[in-house]
């Protein structure tokens, strides 16, 4: 008779590995159907293949590999796409959140530990650090919804990190009260090691980074460098004594600001993360639990009941205890309890060092009973931890849609990027990227002109291939674009042409490199450009990745606010900003940085910017001594005949050639003509301290621009 059993467990590699991936890919389709969170699908399938289910898969080394990947990489995500600024404005809400969270679990555990299971107090004390650290199982829940730099989100992740490194602490006490090794001179080493790793970590490793990013900008050596760092840190760790999860998490800390949200590389990472390392993490955990000894009697049943009923209800104490304090709003509150009510093979982890520590009578601190019930436990806290995050996520999103947003319905961005250069294409279409408005979701134009002469065809392939990269090149950024390469007679008025075709908002355009196309600063065909279109033009001369820039230092002209242009530019300059996450600096008049300092706060308060005040444009000479390798220098200038210009303008190619040689440049021509909504919203905010003749020098300075510029044509 045929036995199908025989073949099971699978124990072939390549079979494995399918079955998983077979898992990875039908488990959400199952559960969206079910409405049920995708993470619990996960772990109930690892329950149901592994030998403590239907003995279908051997659980063999590849999960403790892809295991102790995914949970590294849980963490790292978690610290990377952090609000580290939202995270330092509210460090004493996440000192408080996070000694909380560790302090009420720990409490009710040992107490219930010691008097409802007579656990001596050693073991007590081990089960309370179980419950009062946590692991992220969620968080990929919050990367789905886009709640990753909520407050909420970034509070749970902080105090995350906090509770599970004061809980490793008070694991390393006890088994160093249990060996013999908790004196002075055990904690001072641990101190010196941790202090040590902490310093070299954050010395070593930004330097490292932005030298290998500034080299190699090939995509594959860029994942397998930010993967090296992430487990150098991790192995670290573990050295020192810490778990290999609080390398993988400062690991992240540290890469925070060289790989921005919006980036390729942040991209990557996230998609194989969620595609592989996750999944399988996820299944190994459920493969660990033995679902049959709930029913094989009340002892067991009776364990779990207890650990998870009073650490879960420590866990929601600290969440809605810090809600109440913190003033937030109940989902929020709901949140921070979703992500910091799960536990995983951290825990096994910890109890098993229980396991390996001897008593005086000879039996072992912590027995099988207690083991079978913190895996059990496992399971339910996942589920716990998943729905409760999937439902407050909604919530949240449902909250925010009910704001008032801005209308983006009238925002007319399209951004038109011409190309000619290859190493320099991809420059300039990732400073598209970071300052593009991800939420209109709308496609850059990439161009390419070619001049109408004997060498087109060739240079039109040419064109072509460098256009298929950059889309390949935004698609992993997941951005659209459009392309065309475009035969003209002359090259601006061939991008001229196109801009109206595309009905594009801007242009942002490279500033030439190479001495031999014309001796001028500009050259004639970017001369030709702004002389010729009248919207905002941005010419952008890189000497490094963006990613690596430190610091932003923009000069602003005086009356700049009166132009059309004047709302664009600075949007555009704000979200470069935010998602490099570096500081911007501006330099002007005292009543145009009061312009911008206003527009920042309400629009991108999370923008760390200063303000500088210069009253003359001749000042330009002593904001170089200023500038370093790793800034990017700004200068916000205009046509002739509109308001903001000036005649020291004209001075301005010698002194950027003079002064900002070798420097990162950026150099904006605003709108010349605008729509009048664009000064609607600083208007909003100043109309009760404006008085009739402000608003009545800003009507004539914008009609003086209009018939300077008719003059101009005739």
């Amino acid at each position: 008779m045929f036995n199908v059993a025989q073949y099971f467990p699978i124990t072939d590699p390549t079979l494995i590995f399918f079955v998983v991936l077979l898992i990875i890919l039908f488990a959400p389709i199952i559960m969206g159907k079910l409405r049920i969170p995708h993470i619990i699908g996960m772990v109930l399938a690892g329950v149901a293949i592994g030998q403590y289910g239907f003995n279908i898969l051997s659980r063999d080394q590849s999960f403790e590999l892809f295991g102790k990947v995914g949970i590294y990489y849980i963490m790292f995500l978690a610290s990377l796409e952090m609000d580290l600024e939202g995270l330092k404005k509210n460090k004493a809400r996440c000192l408080v959140f996070g000694l909380l969270t560790f302090s009420v679990p720990l409490l009710l555990t040992y107490v219930m530990g010691v008097t409802m299971l007579n656990y001596v107090p050693a073991a007590a004390f081990i089960m309370g650090c179980i419950m009062a650290s946590n692991t992220l199982v969620s968080y990929p829940i919050v990367s789905r919804y886009g709640l990753q730099r909520k407050p909420s989100v970034a509070l749970s992740v902080g105090s995350s990190m906090l509770s599970l490194m004061l809980a490793l602490v008070c694991l390393a006490i006890i088994v160093a009260n249990f060996n013999d090794g908790g004196g002075a001179m055990f904690w001072l080493l641990f101190a010196v090691k941790f202090i040590g790793y902490v310093v070299a970590a954050f010395f070593i490793v930004p330097r490292l980074t932005r030298w290998f990013l500034r080299r190699y900008s090939d995509a594959v050596m860029q994942f397998i460098f930010i993967l090296g760092i992430v487990f150098l840190c991790a192995s670290c760790s573990e050295m020192i004594g810490l778990e290999g999860i609080f390398g993988a998490f400062m690991a992240g800390l540290i890469l925070n600001r060289y790989i921005p949200p919006v980036s390729p590389l942040m991209n990557r990472i996230e998609f194989i993360g969620n595609a592989l390392f996750i999944p399988y993490f996820l299944i190994g955990v459920g493969m660990l639990i033995n679902i049959r000894l709930l029913f094989a009697g009340g002892a067991i049943l009776w364990v779990v009941l207890c650990i998870v009923i009073f650490g879960t209800l420590g866990k929601a104490i600290a969440a809605y205890l810090s809600g109440f304090i913190f003033r937030m709003p109940l989902s929020s509150a709901h949140m921070m309890f979703g992500l910091t009510s799960a536990h995983a093979a951290g825990a096994i982890a910890m109890v098993m060092v229980g396991m390996t520590l001897k008593m005086d009578d000879g039996r072992y601190l912590v027995d099988d009973q207690m083991l079978n019930g913190v895996v059990i436990m496992i399971l339910f806290t996942c589920i716990i931890s998943s729905i409760v995050t999937e439902w407050s996520a909604r919530k949240i999103v449902l909250r925010d849609k009910e704001m008032p947003a801005e209308n983006s319905s009238e925002d007319d961005e399209r951004i038109l990027i011409p190309v000619k250069y290859p190493e320099y294409a991809d420059m300039l279409l990732n400073m598209g990227i970071l300052m593009r408005n991800t939420k209109l979701n709308r496609s850059m134009v990439a161009l390419n002109v070619v001049y109408d002469d004997t060498d087109m065809h060739r240079n039109m392939n040419e064109g072509q291939h460098l256009l298929e990269h950059l889309q390949h090149y935004a698609a992993s950024a997941d951005v659209g674009l459009q392309t065309q390469v475009r035969v003209a007679a002359n090259i601006a008025n061939g991008i001229k042409h196109a801009f109206k075709e595309f009905r594009a908002s801007e242009v942002l355009i490279g500033m030439h490199q190479h001495k031999e196309v014309s001796n001028k600063f500009w050259g004639a065909f970017h001369q030709s450009l702004f002389n010729g279109l009248n919207r905002q033009i941005m010419m952008a001369r890189l000497r490094q990745p963006l990613n690596t820039i430190r610091r932003i230092q923009v000069v602003v002209p005086s009356r700049a606010q009166f132009e059309p242009g004047f709302y664009r530019w600075l949007e555009r300059l704000s979200r470069i900003s935010e998602n490099l996450e570096c500081r911007i600096e501006y330099h002007g008049r005292k009543d145009t940085l009061d312009f911008i300092s206003q527009y920042i706060r309400n629009r991108h308060p999370e923008v760390r910017a200063a303000y500088t005040e210069m009253e003359h444009w001749n000042e330009l000479p002593q904001i170089a001594s200023t500038i370093e390798k790793d800034h990017l220098f700004v200068v916000v200038t205009a046509r002739k005949g509109t308001v903001s210009y000036k005649n020291a303008q004209e001075r301005l190619p010698e002194e950027l050639t003079k002064h900002f040689s070798g420097k990162n440049l950026l150099i904006i021509f605003p709108d010349q003509f605008g729509d009048v909504e664009e000064m609607t919203f600083a208007q909003s905010q100043h109309t009760e301290e404006k008085s009739a003749w402000e608003i009545l020098a800003v009507w004539l300075a914008r009609r003086l621009s209009i018939n300077r510029r008719k003059d101009n044509r005739i």
